[in-house]
Protein backbone atom coordinates (compact mmCIF):
# COMPACT_ATOMS: atom_id res chain seq x y z
CA UNK A 1 0.00 0.00 0.00
CA UNK A 2 1.33 3.33 -1.42
CA UNK A 3 1.42 6.48 1.05
CA UNK A 4 -0.86 8.12 -0.79
CA UNK A 5 -3.55 5.09 -0.40
CA UNK A 6 -3.02 5.53 3.34
CA UNK A 7 -4.75 7.88 5.75
CA UNK A 8 -3.02 10.85 7.67
CA UNK A 9 -5.68 10.70 10.70
CA UNK A 10 -6.88 8.24 12.59
CA UNK A 11 -7.43 4.88 11.87
CA UNK A 12 -11.28 4.00 10.48
CA UNK A 13 -13.64 3.97 12.71
CA UNK A 14 -17.75 3.25 12.84
CA UNK A 15 -19.46 6.45 12.32
CA UNK A 16 -23.69 7.61 12.67
CA UNK A 17 -24.87 3.58 13.38
CA UNK A 18 -28.36 5.68 14.46
CA UNK A 19 -28.18 5.70 10.15
CA UNK A 20 -27.94 2.15 9.32
CA UNK A 21 -30.34 0.02 7.88
CA UNK A 22 -30.55 -3.52 6.22
CA UNK A 23 -33.05 -4.57 3.66
CA UNK A 24 -35.42 -6.26 6.67
CA UNK A 25 -35.75 -2.71 8.59
CA UNK A 26 -37.12 -1.07 5.61
CA UNK A 27 -38.92 -3.86 3.90
CA UNK A 28 -42.58 -1.87 4.54
CA UNK A 29 -42.80 0.69 2.86
CA UNK A 30 -45.35 2.55 4.61
CA UNK A 31 -42.64 3.09 6.86
CA UNK A 32 -40.47 5.83 3.99
CA UNK A 33 -43.61 6.48 2.15
CA UNK A 34 -45.43 9.77 2.49
CA UNK A 35 -49.01 10.49 0.78
CA UNK A 36 -49.81 13.64 0.38
CA UNK A 37 -54.23 13.85 1.49
CA UNK A 38 -56.30 15.29 -0.75
CA UNK A 39 -55.79 19.00 1.69
CA UNK A 40 -52.13 18.86 0.93
CA UNK A 41 -52.85 18.45 -2.64
CA UNK A 42 -55.05 21.61 -2.56
CA UNK A 43 -52.62 23.59 -0.62
CA UNK A 44 -49.56 22.73 -3.58
CA UNK A 45 -52.28 24.03 -6.48
CA UNK A 46 -53.24 27.13 -4.45
CA UNK A 47 -49.29 27.45 -3.62
CA UNK A 48 -48.66 27.43 -7.30
CA UNK A 49 -51.39 29.80 -8.19
CA UNK A 50 -49.34 32.35 -6.60
CA UNK A 51 -46.30 31.49 -7.59
CA UNK A 52 -47.78 31.85 -11.21
CA UNK A 53 -48.93 34.91 -9.99
CA UNK A 54 -45.71 36.40 -9.50
CA UNK A 55 -43.38 35.12 -12.33
CA UNK A 56 -43.77 32.94 -15.55
CA UNK A 57 -40.25 31.06 -14.75
CA UNK A 58 -40.05 28.14 -11.97
CA UNK A 59 -36.62 28.90 -11.58
CA UNK A 60 -37.51 32.46 -10.27
CA UNK A 61 -39.85 31.23 -7.16
CA UNK A 62 -38.63 31.13 -4.15
CA UNK A 63 -40.01 29.27 -0.83
CA UNK A 64 -41.65 32.62 0.28
CA UNK A 65 -43.47 32.78 -3.56
CA UNK A 66 -44.71 29.21 -3.13
CA UNK A 67 -46.34 28.91 0.57
CA UNK A 68 -47.07 25.84 2.09
CA UNK A 69 -48.09 26.15 5.44
CA UNK A 70 -49.78 23.13 6.63
CA UNK A 71 -47.43 20.99 4.16
CA UNK A 72 -43.90 22.68 5.23
CA UNK A 73 -43.65 21.31 8.61
CA UNK A 74 -44.42 17.90 7.31
CA UNK A 75 -41.41 18.51 4.75
CA UNK A 76 -39.11 19.61 8.02
CA UNK A 77 -39.63 16.29 9.17
CA UNK A 78 -38.88 14.59 6.15
CA UNK A 79 -35.71 16.74 5.59
CA UNK A 80 -34.66 15.82 9.33
CA UNK A 81 -35.10 12.08 8.45
CA UNK A 82 -33.21 12.54 5.45
CA UNK A 83 -30.05 14.06 6.93
CA UNK A 84 -30.05 12.55 10.71
CA UNK A 85 -32.09 9.01 10.42
CA UNK A 86 -33.12 7.08 7.28
CA UNK A 87 -31.44 8.92 4.83
CA UNK A 88 -34.32 8.14 2.22
CA UNK A 89 -38.29 8.63 1.50
CA UNK A 90 -41.09 8.44 -1.10
CA UNK A 91 -43.61 11.27 -1.40
CA UNK A 92 -46.53 10.05 -3.54
CA UNK A 93 -49.92 11.20 -5.15
CA UNK A 94 -48.92 14.21 -6.74
CA UNK A 95 -51.78 14.35 -9.28
CA UNK A 96 -49.28 14.27 -12.25
CA UNK A 97 -52.01 13.01 -14.78
CA UNK A 98 -54.77 15.38 -13.69
CA UNK A 99 -52.18 18.48 -13.30
CA UNK A 100 -50.17 17.80 -16.43
CA UNK A 101 -46.29 17.63 -16.69
CA UNK A 102 -45.64 21.15 -16.65
CA UNK A 103 -47.83 22.09 -13.02
CA UNK A 104 -46.66 19.45 -11.71
CA UNK A 105 -43.01 19.88 -12.37
CA UNK A 106 -43.99 23.10 -10.53
CA UNK A 107 -45.43 22.04 -7.99
CA UNK A 108 -41.97 19.77 -7.53
CA UNK A 109 -40.00 22.68 -7.61
CA UNK A 110 -41.57 24.41 -4.83
CA UNK A 111 -42.18 21.05 -2.58
CA UNK A 112 -38.24 20.96 -2.87
CA UNK A 113 -37.70 24.41 -1.65
CA UNK A 114 -39.03 23.84 1.42
CA UNK A 115 -36.15 20.69 1.67
CA UNK A 116 -33.44 23.01 0.34
CA UNK A 117 -32.08 25.09 -2.20
CA UNK A 118 -30.98 23.91 -5.48
CA UNK A 119 -27.73 23.20 -6.65
CA UNK A 120 -26.57 23.08 -10.70
CA UNK A 121 -26.36 20.01 -11.56
CA UNK A 122 -24.80 20.25 -14.68
CA UNK A 123 -22.04 22.75 -16.82
CA UNK A 124 -25.20 23.75 -18.26
CA UNK A 125 -26.53 25.19 -15.06
CA UNK A 126 -29.60 22.74 -14.81
CA UNK A 127 -31.74 23.29 -11.44
CA UNK A 128 -34.19 21.43 -13.01
CA UNK A 129 -33.03 18.61 -14.82
CA UNK A 130 -33.89 15.52 -16.89
CA UNK A 131 -33.89 11.91 -16.61
CA UNK A 132 -34.51 10.06 -19.32
CA UNK A 133 -33.27 8.70 -22.59
CA UNK A 134 -31.58 11.68 -24.45
CA UNK A 135 -30.10 9.94 -26.97
CA UNK A 136 -26.22 9.58 -25.52
CA UNK A 137 -24.11 6.54 -26.46
CA UNK A 138 -23.31 4.53 -23.42
CA UNK A 139 -19.57 4.42 -25.21
CA UNK A 140 -19.47 8.36 -25.00
CA UNK A 141 -17.22 9.20 -22.62
CA UNK A 142 -19.48 12.76 -22.22
CA UNK A 143 -22.06 10.98 -21.77
CA UNK A 144 -23.99 11.03 -17.65
CA UNK A 145 -26.39 8.59 -16.15
CA UNK A 146 -29.24 11.06 -16.29
CA UNK A 147 -28.67 11.29 -20.20
CA UNK A 148 -28.66 7.46 -20.72
CA UNK A 149 -31.90 5.31 -21.78
CA UNK A 150 -32.88 1.72 -21.51
CA UNK A 151 -29.80 1.01 -19.68
CA UNK A 152 -29.41 -0.28 -15.96
CA UNK A 153 -27.46 2.74 -13.57
CA UNK A 154 -24.65 1.39 -10.56
CA UNK A 155 -25.21 2.57 -7.29
CA UNK A 156 -23.95 5.99 -6.87
CA UNK A 157 -23.87 9.49 -5.62
CA UNK A 158 -24.66 12.92 -7.09
CA UNK A 159 -23.09 15.98 -6.49
CA UNK A 160 -25.40 17.42 -3.62
CA UNK A 161 -26.66 17.09 -0.05
CA UNK A 162 -30.30 15.51 -1.36
CA UNK A 163 -31.04 14.49 -4.55
CA UNK A 164 -34.80 14.77 -5.79
CA UNK A 165 -36.76 12.86 -8.20
CA UNK A 166 -39.97 13.45 -9.70
CA UNK A 167 -41.88 10.20 -11.49
CA UNK A 168 -43.55 12.16 -14.68
CA UNK A 169 -43.74 9.17 -16.79
CA UNK A 170 -42.32 5.55 -15.46
CA UNK A 171 -42.03 4.13 -19.04
CA UNK A 172 -43.42 0.91 -20.53
CA UNK A 173 -41.51 -1.67 -17.62
CA UNK A 174 -38.40 -1.68 -15.46
CA UNK A 175 -36.73 1.12 -13.94
CA UNK A 176 -36.95 0.14 -10.67
CA UNK A 177 -35.24 2.01 -8.03
CA UNK A 178 -32.40 0.74 -5.94
CA UNK A 179 -30.96 2.69 -2.79
CA UNK A 180 -28.65 0.94 -0.70
CA UNK A 181 -27.03 2.31 2.67
CA UNK A 182 -23.61 4.01 2.14
CA UNK A 183 -23.16 4.39 6.26
CA UNK A 184 -23.83 0.61 7.06
CA UNK A 185 -21.82 -0.56 3.94
CA UNK A 186 -19.09 1.84 5.20
CA UNK A 187 -19.00 0.45 9.26
CA UNK A 188 -19.20 -3.02 7.71
CA UNK A 189 -15.84 -2.59 5.43
CA UNK A 190 -14.49 -0.90 8.62
CA UNK A 191 -14.97 -3.66 10.75
CA UNK A 192 -14.48 -6.98 8.17
CA UNK A 193 -10.75 -4.62 6.31
CA UNK A 194 -9.82 -1.80 8.13
CA UNK A 195 -6.76 -1.58 5.71
CA UNK A 196 -9.30 -1.57 2.78
CA UNK A 197 -11.67 0.84 4.45
CA UNK A 198 -8.90 3.47 4.81
CA UNK A 199 -7.84 3.29 1.11
CA UNK A 200 -11.20 5.03 0.34
CA UNK A 201 -10.32 7.74 2.53
CA UNK A 202 -7.70 8.83 0.24
CA UNK A 203 -8.62 10.78 -2.65
CA UNK A 204 -9.55 8.86 -5.86
CA UNK A 205 -9.92 10.81 -9.32
CA UNK A 206 -13.18 11.50 -10.91
CA UNK A 207 -14.18 11.90 -14.65
CA UNK A 208 -15.54 15.43 -15.19
CA UNK A 209 -17.25 14.08 -18.23
CA UNK A 210 -16.05 16.77 -20.22
CA UNK A 211 -17.83 19.73 -18.08
CA UNK A 212 -14.42 21.30 -16.24
CA UNK A 213 -14.28 24.22 -16.16
CA UNK A 214 -12.01 26.12 -18.39
CA UNK A 215 -8.12 25.37 -18.31
CA UNK A 216 -9.13 23.01 -15.62
CA UNK A 217 -8.01 19.17 -15.45
CA UNK A 218 -10.81 17.07 -16.91
CA UNK A 219 -10.72 15.09 -13.82
CA UNK A 220 -11.03 16.22 -9.90
CA UNK A 221 -10.01 14.14 -6.94
CA UNK A 222 -12.45 13.21 -3.60
CA UNK A 223 -11.89 10.31 -1.26
CA UNK A 224 -15.25 8.18 -1.16
CA UNK A 225 -15.31 8.45 2.29
CA UNK A 226 -14.81 11.83 4.93
CA UNK A 227 -15.43 12.23 8.42
CA UNK A 228 -16.17 15.80 9.86
CA UNK A 229 -17.77 16.36 12.58
CA UNK A 230 -18.65 12.79 13.51
CA UNK A 231 -20.96 12.60 10.40
CA UNK A 232 -19.44 10.21 7.53
CA UNK A 233 -19.85 11.82 4.02
CA UNK A 234 -19.70 9.23 1.01
CA UNK A 235 -19.01 10.01 -2.46
CA UNK A 236 -18.77 7.10 -4.42
CA UNK A 237 -19.59 7.12 -8.63
CA UNK A 238 -17.46 3.59 -9.43
CA UNK A 239 -18.22 4.16 -13.10
CA UNK A 240 -16.76 7.96 -13.13
CA UNK A 241 -13.62 6.77 -10.93
CA UNK A 242 -12.64 4.18 -13.67
CA UNK A 243 -13.30 6.50 -16.47
CA UNK A 244 -10.37 9.08 -15.11
CA UNK A 245 -7.89 6.41 -16.53
CA UNK A 246 -8.89 7.65 -20.05
CA UNK A 247 -7.26 10.64 -18.82
CA UNK A 248 -3.11 10.46 -19.20
CA UNK A 249 -2.25 13.06 -16.42
CA UNK A 250 -4.84 11.06 -13.60
CA UNK A 251 -3.37 9.55 -11.19
CA UNK A 252 -3.45 5.91 -11.70
CA UNK A 253 -5.13 3.47 -10.10
CA UNK A 254 -3.92 0.85 -8.19
CA UNK A 255 -4.70 -2.96 -7.33
CA UNK A 256 -5.61 -1.87 -3.59
CA UNK A 257 -7.51 0.64 -4.38
CA UNK A 258 -9.38 -1.32 -6.59
CA UNK A 259 -9.64 -3.86 -4.25
CA UNK A 260 -11.15 -1.82 -1.62
CA UNK A 261 -13.43 -0.49 -4.00
CA UNK A 262 -14.45 -4.11 -4.84
CA UNK A 263 -15.10 -4.93 -1.29
CA UNK A 264 -17.21 -1.89 -0.84
CA UNK A 265 -19.32 -3.12 -3.90
CA UNK A 266 -19.83 -6.41 -2.20
CA UNK A 267 -21.53 -4.60 0.20
CA UNK A 268 -23.85 -2.29 -1.21
CA UNK A 269 -24.70 -4.98 -3.82
CA UNK A 270 -25.67 -7.41 -0.65
CA UNK A 271 -29.54 -7.28 -1.24
CA UNK A 272 -29.68 -7.46 2.89
CA UNK A 273 -28.11 -4.15 2.05
CA UNK A 274 -30.80 -2.50 -0.30
CA UNK A 275 -34.55 -1.62 -1.11
CA UNK A 276 -35.76 -1.24 -4.68
CA UNK A 277 -38.97 0.65 -5.42
CA UNK A 278 -41.13 1.22 -8.22
CA UNK A 279 -42.01 4.63 -9.14
CA UNK A 280 -45.74 5.61 -10.32
CA UNK A 281 -46.70 8.81 -12.03
CA UNK A 282 -46.51 11.16 -9.25
CA UNK A 283 -43.77 9.39 -6.73
CA UNK A 284 -40.98 11.64 -5.29
CA UNK A 285 -38.12 10.26 -4.31
CA UNK A 286 -35.63 12.40 -2.09
CA UNK A 287 -32.09 10.63 -1.04
CA UNK A 288 -29.28 11.93 1.27
CA UNK A 289 -26.59 11.98 -0.87
CA UNK A 290 -24.10 11.49 1.64
CA UNK A 291 -25.77 8.43 3.63
CA UNK A 292 -27.73 6.59 0.95
CA UNK A 293 -26.47 5.67 -2.82
CA UNK A 294 -29.01 5.12 -5.41
CA UNK A 295 -29.54 3.39 -9.05
CA UNK A 296 -31.79 1.71 -11.23
CA UNK A 297 -32.83 -1.43 -12.98
CA UNK A 298 -32.64 -1.64 -16.85
CA UNK A 299 -36.02 -0.45 -18.39
CA UNK A 300 -38.16 -0.23 -22.02
CA UNK A 301 -39.90 2.65 -23.53
CA UNK A 302 -42.21 2.46 -26.40
CA UNK A 303 -41.88 5.95 -28.05
CA UNK A 304 -44.52 5.00 -30.73
CA UNK A 305 -47.38 4.41 -27.86
CA UNK A 306 -45.71 7.95 -25.38
CA UNK A 307 -44.44 5.72 -23.22
CA UNK A 308 -41.18 7.25 -22.38
CA UNK A 309 -39.52 7.12 -19.06
CA UNK A 310 -39.05 10.64 -17.74
CA UNK A 311 -37.88 11.53 -14.72
CA UNK A 312 -37.47 15.42 -13.26
CA UNK A 313 -34.34 16.07 -11.00
CA UNK A 314 -33.86 18.34 -7.99
CA UNK A 315 -29.96 18.87 -6.18
CA UNK A 316 -30.29 20.70 -3.23
CA UNK A 317 -28.34 21.82 -0.01
CA UNK A 318 -30.42 21.45 2.82
CA UNK A 319 -30.13 24.28 5.48
CA UNK A 320 -29.91 21.71 8.09
CA UNK A 321 -26.03 21.25 7.15
CA UNK A 322 -24.78 24.36 7.69
CA UNK A 323 -21.23 25.43 5.57
CA UNK A 324 -19.25 24.15 9.02
CA UNK A 325 -21.06 21.34 8.39
CA UNK A 326 -19.51 20.35 5.19
CA UNK A 327 -16.05 18.89 4.20
CA UNK A 328 -14.23 21.29 2.43
CA UNK A 329 -15.05 19.72 -0.92
CA UNK A 330 -18.27 19.80 -0.27
CA UNK A 331 -19.29 23.19 0.12
CA UNK A 332 -20.53 25.30 -2.55
CA UNK A 333 -20.80 22.20 -4.82
CA UNK A 334 -17.46 21.40 -4.27
CA UNK A 335 -15.64 20.86 -7.87
CA UNK A 336 -18.65 22.15 -9.67
CA UNK A 337 -18.64 25.08 -8.49
CA UNK A 338 -18.16 26.56 -12.00
CA UNK A 339 -21.58 25.04 -12.93
CA UNK A 340 -23.11 27.76 -11.14
CA UNK A 341 -22.35 30.48 -13.59
CA UNK A 342 -25.82 29.68 -15.32
CA UNK A 343 -29.25 28.95 -13.85
CA UNK A 344 -31.32 27.37 -16.34
CA UNK A 345 -33.55 24.14 -16.72
CA UNK A 346 -33.53 21.15 -18.44
CA UNK A 347 -35.32 21.99 -22.29
CA UNK A 348 -35.51 25.36 -21.76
Amino acid sequence: MSAAETLESPAPRPLETHACWNAADVADSDGWTYRLNDDEIAELETALTVARSHTDEVLDVDKSRFPLPTLAPALAQLADELINGRGFCRISALPVERVGFEDASWMYWGIGLHLGVPWPQNVKGHLLGDVKDQGKSVNDPTARGNELGGVAQAFHSDGSDLIGLLCLDPGVSGGESLVANAVAAHNLLVESDPELAAVLYGALPYDFRGEQGKGSDPFYRVPVFTEHGDRLFVRYIRPYIEASQRHADAPRLSDTQRAAMDAYDALIYDPDNRVEMTFAPGDMQFVNNYHVLHGRNAYQDDPDAGRVRWLKRLWLATEILGPQDRPRQFQSAGATKHWSTRRTRAGA
